[in-house]
């Protein structure tokens, strides 16, 4: 196993017209430079939970190897060769302050064609000392797409390392935008990766030379993933994969198929894989129901809260035939529901697209909504997510923030009723659900 720091190159850029907020919550102006790309912003009409939190904030980029993988690229009729499996992580974390005259606060990151990169900006400084003094922080791994990459969920990182979390990005190797290869290795390694991305960072934490160790508090964990992520998300807390998992009609070869059958729940070793540390999940329009891969002994085995997010018009992972039927099927957890109506498959997770795509045409589709604009979806997302974790890996009472009518605007708005950490009608086109067990 081995443990690599990257530095990464730096540039800046220029756009005007966002806000973003201060380390207290409230909404401030950047400077002119500073809003190329921003990936912090809060808007003004924010639910309440979306604001950053207290804590200043740090990045840094680590490579973790998880030798002698399976490689089924190069799978034949004869077998498999093996290989060392390389993990990119982008991490943001609490951090000691830094002054603005040193700090650098960009990204460099890879775009939808996997040739244009991007300058991307927030309030994390990269590589800042972490804040030791209060640790040890729950862990949080975000989990990206096909394809995709470790900055397309960035906002995730700004925002919920503002709030006394520890946030893992992870680089799926083979399904990002610079090496996308067999769909069956997505398949098989998102929930591989997931649980040894976990494992490095419990190892880091123990290890008083690194600088993670005895910030992250790994026995409070959760997964934030977006479609393939929440693919790997469902299966990595105990969504064991049905009997015709292996049989689907795309995706690899029967041989490179056939080796999902260690992430079905009939696998003799698959119940052994699922970490107990790992205490919630959100799915954000989690692929792969609308074909079956869990039916309801699948799904009745996790155990922990979940929480699914999703568009109503989803035809990527199909909201009506997969999206809320895995909803539906999880039984005996807490679990919550949270629609953006009329929103397709972008709803809820991707960054807006950076500058650099709108320059040269190419993916601008791949981040952004018909109908919904990306930093005001993300904004809700983070208000959603910051009440579920906090409940879940903190112990806060967050319940006000769940026990919502389905729909805000069928509450009495003269009386100021509507969903909790909402202005009146800042909810208009949400849905939301949820069963407590």
């Amino acid at each position: 196993m081995k443990t690599l720091f990257l530095p990464l190159a730096v540039a800046t850029l220029m756009l005007t017209g966002c806000n973003t907020s201060s380390s207290e919550g409230d909404s401030a102006p950047m400077s002119h430079e500073a809003r190329i790309n921003p990936t912090d912003v809060v808007r003004g009409d924010a639910p309440e939970l979306a604001a950053l939190g207290s804590y200043e904030t740090g990045v840094t980029t680590l490579t973790v190897v998880n030798e002698n993988q399976t490689d089924l690229a190069s799978s034949s009729e004869d077998g498999f060769a093996t290989y060392d499996r390389s993990l990119t992580l982008e991490v943001w974390y609490p951090a000691e302050a830094v002054s603005d005259d040193v700090a650098d606060r960009t990204s460099k990151a890879i775009t939808r064609d996997g040739e244009t990169i991007a300058t991307l900006r927030g309030r994390a400084a990269r590589d800042a000392t972490p804040l030791y003094s209060g640790g040890p922080f729950p862990l949080i791994l975000v989990s990206h797409g096909y394809p995709g990459n470790r900055y397309l969920m960035s906002h995730f990182g700004e925002n919920l390392s503002s709030k006394g979390f520890v946030v893992v990005s992870i680089d799926h190797m083979e399904s990002t935008y610079s090496d996308q290869s067999v769909f069956a290795s997505t398949l098989l390694n998102r929930s591989l990766d997931q649980n040894y991305v976990l494992q490095e960072m419990a190892r880091l934490n123990d290890d008083s030379s690194s600088v993670f160790g005895g910030l992250v508090d790994v026995s409070n964990a959760g997964i934030i993933g977006y479609s393939m992520g929440g693919y790997g998300a469902i299966n990595t807390v105990g969504g064991g994969l049905s009997e015709s998992a292996t049989s689907l009609p795309f995706g690899g070869t029967p041989t490179q198929l056939g080796l999902l059958n260690q992430r079905q729940l009939s696998h003799p070793g698959y119940q052994d894989t699922v970490d107990s540390r790992f205490k919630a999940a959100i799915a954000i329009g989690p692929w792969g129901n609308q074909y079956g891969l869990w039916d309801a002994t699948g799904l009745a085995n996790i155990d922990v809260p979940v929480m699914v997010i999703g568009g109503s018009v989803d035809d990527v992972s199909n909201y009506e035939g997969g999206i809320k039927p895995l909803y539906q099927g999880l039984s005996g957890i807490d679990k919550y529901l949270l629609t953006f109506q009329n929103a397709n498959h972008n709803a809820a997770a991707p960054m807006p697209a950076p500058q650099e795509v709108y320059a040269t045409g190419d993916g601008f589709d791949h981040y952004a909504d018909a109908v919904w604009d990306n930093t005001r979806m993300n904004n809700i997302t983070q208000h959603f997510a910051t009440a579920f974790f906090e409940q879940y890996l903190k112990g806060e009472d967050r319940s006000a923030y769940f026990d919502l009518i389905p729909l805000a605007q069928d509450g009495d708005e003269d009386a100021g009723t509507t969903w909790k950490g909402f202005n009146q009608r800042d909810a208009v086109g949400l849905e939301f659900e949820f069963e407590l067990k």
